[in-house]
């Protein structure tokens, strides 16, 4: 069965052939119900109080410095098309309708459908304004083909870059009843979380869930099978989510990624006394699947 999280999901349509198609953007500049998702310092216009939703607004309702090439066509939304707005300013902008907040802490509460614009928007204006300048000569670069390319300003050179995604692995290991779960330093008291690394050029996504497992615990893992993914736009990853088995079991700290990592039961997790990770994070569903599996397994016998 498929498994889907938050910011995942069919939540528009992403009309790619449009971004190459000049008279529709032309005319979604100029239409009254082409709608802005406004992004200010990776904050997001958030509206609804208790019940949180994207607030959208008219393209002609952003200041006017944010409109025209700084706008990126995300595609159809609600059958409109909708554009992500990257906003300056050292003060968030006053704009009716919300106010801008912190996605990671909010999204939960969203609708599945406002998590993942307002991810996707984040995610695209995080990335245009760090490819402001070329990598190869450092000039300019251009917006083109609905703001998803960055063209290089300078004839002699011409280069394009594209949005990238961060691939990063996130595995549940598991010895019979007990799963390996870690800490950082700068969390709260009694979190504890999956293990996670970046991918690295030239390594598969098994072989850096082995690698990362080995680095941070010094646990060995075979029986690498893939859960499922999640887009992280924090700013730009995209979780890849594997189980895994312990070959070995005791605990190593080996690069200071971690500040503790051990072993917990079914019981450990259920006493309350271990701090989960947030309920939107695709940890926090690999470790529920997994208690639930082990309950299901427990049943049965």
């Amino acid at each position: 069965m498929e498994r889907r999280h938050v910011f995942a999901g069919p939540y528009l349509d992403r009309a790619t052939q449009l971004r190459t198609d000049p008279a529709f953007l032309a005319a979604a500049l100029g239409d009254s119900r082409s709608r802005a998702v406004p992004v200010w310092k990776a904050r997001n216009l958030i509206a609804g109080g208790d019940s949180p939703r994207a607030a959208l607004i008219g393209l002609a309702d952003l200041p006017p410095d944010a409109r025209g090439d700084r706008l990126i066509f995300l595609g159809q939304f609600g059958g409109n098309p909708c554009f992500a707005a990257d906003l300056d300013g050292a003060e968030p902008p006053q704009l009716a309708g919300g106010s801008f907040e912190d996605l990671r802490a909010l999204s939960p509460l969203l609708p599945a459908a406002d998590a993942g614009l307002l991810g996707y928007a984040r995610a695209m204006v995080s990335w245009r304004q760090r490819h402001r300048f070329c990598g190869n000569c450092g000039a300019p670069t251009r917006a083109s083909k609905g703001g998803h390319v960055a063209s290089c300003s300078s004839a002699s050179c011409g280069a394009e870059q594209f949005p990238r995604i961060d691939p990063a692995i996130i595995v549940l290991i598991s010895d019979g009843d007990r799963v390996l779960l870690g800490r950082q330093a700068s969390w709260p008291a009694k979190r504890y979380s999956t293990i996670a690394g970046f991918v690295e050029p030239g390594e598969s996504l098994e072989d850096a869930v082995r690698r990362e497992v080995l680095e941070e615990t010094g646990v060995e893992v075979d029986t690498v099978r893939y859960h499922s993914s999640q887009p992280w736009p924090f700013p730009a990853s995209l979780m890849l989510g594997f189980t895994a088995r312990a070959v070995s079991t005791t605990v190593q700290l080996n690069d200071a990624e971690l500040e503790d990592a051990r072993w917990f039961t079914r019981a450990d997790l259920d006493s309350g006394t271990v701090l989960l990770p947030p309920s939107q994070s695709i940890s926090f569903q690999l470790i529920g699947h997994w208690r639930d599996d082990h309950a299901a397994e427990a049943r049965k016998g």
